[in-house]
């Protein structure tokens, strides 16, 4: 398939054939492949948990309100926000970038390039990520309106707003996911309804960890789990050309 037909093959499927099962290499694969979504500063601030085992399946199937996405699907992934691990990913990012600028950029600019990456990774984004209990996110939100007075500048600096862009991150790396399991031939449902405090203590995340999307996989059950035909807003009210 091209691009246009897996965008069309992929439907929100809501009940699997499950005489029909699914590769785990190939779902493994698609994760791989997910990596590859662009995400806010490259941070990388998410895991992914691919579910196979049964026992876990039909516990996870519970806390997402025995939807028969989840109760019927070969297996599910977890989408997983860890802004916790700010710290750690700013760590790696600056290491890799300081022998990226050293590999690939003029030796004139490396210098100058390496201390901007230091003081992006190793200040701004631990400062940025940072929280405690609402107050950091206050005083950044002060700070960035103070500067906003004198040039642009981004605004939403709270702790709620990191918050948000983890998820957008995280939601676009489950969109790729999707997209490349309908490349496979693959079905998905991503699911926003379920019980996070249940699906974190079964996955025994820590408290700093969020859950994004919780994603049945599998194959379709004919036309059991589309619900008719897709339905979208006519693209004349969405669109704007300025």
């Amino acid at each position: 398939m091209n691009l246009e037909e897996v965008l069309n093959f992929r439907r929100s499927v809501r009940r699997y054939d499950k005489n029909k099962p699914i590769d785990p290499e190939k779902v493994k694969h698609c994760l791989e492949l997910a990596t590859l979504a662009p995400n806010s500063s490259n941070m990388q601030l998410w895991e992914f948990y691919q579910i196979t085992n049964p026992g876990l399946m039909a516990k996870v199937s519970e806390a997402c309100l025995g939807q028969s996405a989840a109760s019927t699907a070969s297996e599910i992934v977890v989408f997983v926000t860890r802004q916790d691990l700010y710290k750690k990913r700013a760590k790696f990012v600056l290491d890799f970038e300081e022998g990226n600028i050293r590999r690939n950029s003029p030796k004139e600019r490396q210098e100058k390039r390496i201390r901007d990456r230091k003081l992006y990774y190793g200040k701004l984004m631990p400062f940025i990520y940072a929280r405690f209990f609402g107050l950091l996110g206050f005083f950044r939100v002060i700070l960035a309106r103070t500067i906003s007075l004198f040039r642009p500048m981004m605004l939403e600096v709270s702790e709620c707003d990191m918050r948000v862009t983890v998820n957008k991150s995280c939601a676009l790396a489950a969109q790729t996911f999707m997209i490349a399991m309908a490349n496979e031939g693959y079905d998905t449902c991503p699911l926003e309804g379920f019980d996070s405090r249940r699906m974190k203590k079964l996955l025994k995340l820590p408290h700093g960890a969020g859950i994004n999307m919780v994603i049945p996989c599998g194959i379709r059950d004919g036309n059991k789990g589309i619900w008719g035909e897709r339905g979208r807003v006519p693209f004349d009210e969405i669109y704007h050309r300025i």
